[in-house]
């Protein structure tokens, strides 16, 4: 069935926020670490840590680049050249720097990419400028620990620049599940379209800084493989929140939404809405892995929030980077229209009727059931109904004309209300049981599978409906627990 996520873009996304909050929701830290040790891509380590922001805790992923692979995205006196006391709010890196640290995994491998281009493109940058700069970190917990760093940082070196064919071959060694490698290559293909777009080269022609960096490969992978562990099948993003104002690249400023951003956006529908903030809040990364999820803008009209995931952006603005990523599900309980099949049979055994419920249930059946009946001439008779859905109907009716004695068959179509409701399956201190879930606003009803509370009840010589109530009474205490 799946899961419906909703992200709150009130202070813009993008690719490292999306995957540090979609981590913070619980996706398998092991299955990414397995996906980023398989990149073939040089010059990256990955940092995993909790940072305060605005007093918040919250999940920052951050992609380390050596100084070969550097390009500055979160420096924010490149980008718009000195900002005063408008972004002197978080530092230079965009956090309030009370964590502690978790180093996921770092690559050093010795893969040889040559790629000689001359394309324009947003967002690389070759520069050099020397800057020195300190940090004073406090670290969450009883103690703290003051760092300070001097840099001085000479970047003259060429970017190594990727295409869509490289990113594929990428995408192809990298270990990670189909629906995973479905997704990052959706995403990067809505990059690579906005960027051809914007600097009227053909797709396969582009090679630019948002697909070919190591940053935005690793982001991408990230968020890919997250979203495929929490299961996503739904997104809902009803707005994208941008600021104004211009940021440097290469060639020299561009106007915020930058020109990636505006073309996704315009190509996919996304709702944008402009802000004061004088900077770039949607980096065109966050903008293609919304327009690859996204599968609605409206909240439903009453929600039940499972989880919340926080995920830090590292630009530092007047507000604070956040961006908040909840899993959700619909409060209204679901309508449907079913199909109630019915007939009278009076010249049939009750191991006939057996047997063909067995037949129904076999081919779909919702429900069977029968019962004794008097018809005319006060002959004693069995009413069987069936219910299914609308689909399924012409099938059962077969069924019935083919293993009982009727010669007619009164349909009806109903309208119904449900309870969501999912087969799982549950370790108990009796063993292994299919139960079935049914949520009912925020609680969960849990009801034992009858073949596997019989079974249960056999293997622990337990009276069928001991077994039975046991199987039930901890479902639901687990359900409890995973909230």
């Amino acid at each position: 069935m799946g899961n419906c996520l909703y992200l709150e873009c009130l202070t813009g996304i993008s690719g490292d926020m999306t995957a540090a909050a979609l981590l913070d929701l619980g996706a398998d830290r092991e299955a990414l670490e397995r996906a980023l040790a398989s990149l073939p891509v040089d010059g990256f380590a990955v940092r995993i840590s909790r940072v305060k922001k605005s007093g918040l805790d919250v999940c920052d992923f951050d992609v380390l680049l050596d100084a070969e692979h550097e390009n500055h995205d979160h420096d924010m006196e490149y980008l718009y050249g000195g900002t005063g006391d408008a972004h002197a709010s978080e530092s230079a890196h965009g956090h309030d720097h009370e964590h502690s640290h978790e180093h996921a995994c770092s690559h050093d491998h010795a893969h040889s990419h040559d790629h000689a281009h001359d394309h324009e493109h947003s967002h690389a940058h070759e520069h050099s400028h020397d800057h020195e700069h300190s940090h004073d970190h406090e670290h969450a917990g009883d103690h703290t620990h003051p760092h300070d760093h001097a840099h001085e940082h000479d970047h003259s070196h060429p970017h190594v620049h990727r295409g869509m064919r490289e990113i594929r071959q990428i995408l192809e060694q990298a270990e990670m599940t189909e629906r995973a490698r479905k997704t990052a290559e959706r995403i990067f293909d809505i990059l690579a379209d906005a960027e051809a777009a914007a600097h009227g080269v053909g797709k396969e022609e582009v090679h630019f800084h948002e697909v070919g960096a190591v940053d935005s490969i690793v982001d991408i992978v990230a968020v890919s493989v997250c979203l495929d562990s929490l299961d996503i099948t739904e997104a809902v993003v009803p707005k994208l929140c941008e600021g104004s104002g211009f940021v440097r690249c290469q060639h020299g400023l561009i106007p915020v939404p930058v020109p990636a951003v505006a073309n996704i956006a315009g190509a996919h529908g996304l709702k944008l809405s402009v802000t004061d903030v004088q900077g770039e809040l949607v980096t065109p990364t966050g903008a293609a892995i919304v327009a690859a999820i996204r599968t609605g803008d409206q909240l439903p009209d009453g929600f039940v929030i499972r989880k919340i995931g926080m995920g830090a952006g590292k630009r530092a603005y007047e507000r604070p980077s956040i961006l908040r990523a909840m899993l959700i599900e619909d409060a209204k309980r679901e309508e449907d229209e079913i199909c109630k099949l019915e007939t009278n049979i009076d010249d049939c055994s009750g191991e006939a009727l057996g047997y063909v419920m067995e037949r129904l249930f076999e081919a779909g059946a919702r429900d069977v059931h029968y019962m004794p009946v008097y018809m005319k001439k006060n002959r004693p008779a069995w009413q069987l109904n069936v219910i299914c859905m609308p689909q399924d109907r012409q099938k059962l009716e077969e069924i019935l004309f083919r293993e009982t004695t009727t010669i007619g068959i009164r349909r009806v179509m109903m309208q119904r209300t449900v309870l969501e409701r999912r087969n799982v399956t549950i370790s108990t201190t009796l063993g292994e049981a299919e139960v079935k879930v049914c949520r009912l606003e925020a609680t969960s009803r849990c009801y034992p599978e009858y073949d596997s509370a019989a079974r249960l009840a056999r293997e622990n010589d337990l009276p069928f409906l001991e077994a039975y109530e046991r199987i039930r009474a901890e479902g639901e205490r687990k359900l409890a627990e995973e909230g």
